[in-house]
């Protein structure tokens, strides 16, 4: 490992990542490593970490590297491997245009989530195609102290426990995952949205991630949030034929969801790159003895 490990931090609705370029895959990014480069007081700080790798380079996006040159190898700030996050894409293909490596317009993000379509517009907005929800059968409910809600099951290649309450409040100080039943629902752990009306078409959520806790944003999050939405008030695109749009202002700002009567989501947002520098290898081995 060189002495020195070149890295970005960067942020979507201030859902905020590390962001490590290695094309080749030639870096050792263990879990612990990952927490290190987390730590808001003794690394650099993110609920997240993009490691930037060519699709071609890594074992589990080979297969991917014909539609996508790149691969978000995405990683939680605990240190565990996540399957997709719409925030960490997004700011991952402004990583790409600030390297020279795309310009505006149109690419392909490989993810364990599956190949996204990005586009950079001239604005700077960042629009994803996020794929179709699943919605799984069952209830589910989530509880905080005394209240309980029922959620809706909504899978956006990660899963989703989306519920509606009458003040975001009552989510309480989101530190600890909540309770969840029945368990099975769940078997790898939840990402859990509380949502409030603002009015038509726009909500707003809290939410807690799985392995970061409360979030300022969640990009999944917010596209699970809009399809309970749609299937709440009864404009489910597949039914009405018309798409269904829906501002969702997240604590670090506002998203916009479009579905598309074909199932397919779009998110589009904000993405911003905040700094770069280098990272001490001889601190980052020492960190995580």
């Amino acid at each position: 490992m060189s002495t020195r490990i070149a890295f970005l931090k960067g942020h979507g609705t201030e859902n905020d990542f590390v962001i490590v370029p290695d094309p080749e895959n030639a870096i050792d990014l263990s879990p612990a490593a990952v927490v290190a480069l987390c730590d808001r007081r003794a690394g650099i700080g993110g609920d997240g970490l993009l490691h930037v790798v060519r699709s071609a380079a890594h074992p589990e996006a080979k297969d991917m590297a014909a539609e996508a040159e790149w691969f978000m190898d995405y990683r939680n700030g605990d240190g565990s491997i996540a399957e997709m996050c719409g925030n960490g894409v997004r700011v991952f293909a402004r990583y790409l245009q600030r390297a020279g490596h795309v310009s505006e317009g149109d690419l392909a993000v490989a993810t364990r989530g599956g190949v996204k379509t990005v586009h950079i517009a001239k604005d700077g907005a960042v629009t994803v195609g996020m794929g179709k929800a699943r919605l799984p059968e069952g209830d589910v409910t989530v509880r905080v102290g005394e209240r309980s809600w029922p959620a809706r099951n909504v899978n956006m290649g990660n899963p989703h426990a989306v519920a509606f309450v009458e003040d975001l409040a009552h989510a309480g100080n989101l530190f600890t995952p909540p309770p969840f039943n029945p368990a099975s629902a769940y078997p790898d752990g939840v990402n859990v949205e509380f949502v409030v009306d603002r009015g038509p078409a726009h909500v707003a959520l809290r939410v807690h991630e799985r392995g970061a806790g409360e979030t300022r944003s969640c990009g999944t999050g917010a596209c699970a949030v809009a399809v309970a939405a749609a299937r709440r008030d009864g404009a489910d695109p597949a039914v009405t034929g018309t798409p269904a749009t829906y501002t969702v202002d997240v604590p670090g700002g506002t998203l916009v969801i479009t579905e598309r009567p074909d199932g397919e989501i779009e998110m589009t947002g904000p993405a911003v790159i905040v700094a770069e520098g280098e990272i001490d290898a001889e601190w980052l081995e020492n960190a995580v003895r």
